[in-house]
């Protein structure tokens, strides 16, 4: 859910023109190999991860397309998690929510005590947070980005 990308654009070709143009491209981010492939009445652009060393959290992007009938093409790319990938980043999150909670809750039942205890809980948890931010940026965001730099790449080239 917080994870899941959507982006929506027009574009003049056709939805042949578009499937010729993306199927059975290859699009290359951080080393890792992604195909663009058609299943289901759907194009997907999915990651080839079988050789995988450590672990990484990769998009699978959905392509629909809907014709406007003017020579038009909306798209509406969608990104979101492998569902074998989602577990940590949602962990994590969970874990700092918790944090948070727990952080208020020990500060309503002391309030006499020192505040320090909460604020230490808040603190590890927003340190936690923003290292696994940043990290999801320069790892699973950025391959939506690039993905998306891609497919809009090849929709816009001169026909």
């Amino acid at each position: 859910m917080i994870f899941n990308r959507t982006y929506r654009f027009r574009t003049n070709l056709s939805i042949a023109e578009i499937k010729d143009r993306l199927l059975n491209q290859h699009v290359k981010v951080h080393n890792m190999d992604f195909e663009v492939s058609e299943k289901q009445q759907m194009i997907k652009v999915i990651p080839h991860a079988e050789n995988i060393e450590g672990i990484k959290t990769l998009p699978i992007t959905h392509i629909e397309m809907q014709g406007l009938g003017d020579g038009h093409t909306k798209i509406k790319l969608m990104a979101k998690p492998r569902k074998i990938d989602v577990g940590g980043p949602y962990m994590i999150v969970i874990f700092c929510a918790f944090c948070v909670i727990g952080a208020g809750l020990f500060y309503l039942l002391n309030r006499t005590d020192s505040l320090m205890p909460s604020l230490v809980m808040i603190g590890i948890a927003l340190v936690i947070f923003i290292l696994f931010w940043f990290r999801m940026e320069s790892g699973y965001f950025d391959y939506v980005r690039k993905i998306k730099k891609f497919i809009h790449g090849r929709l816009s080239e001169a026909a």
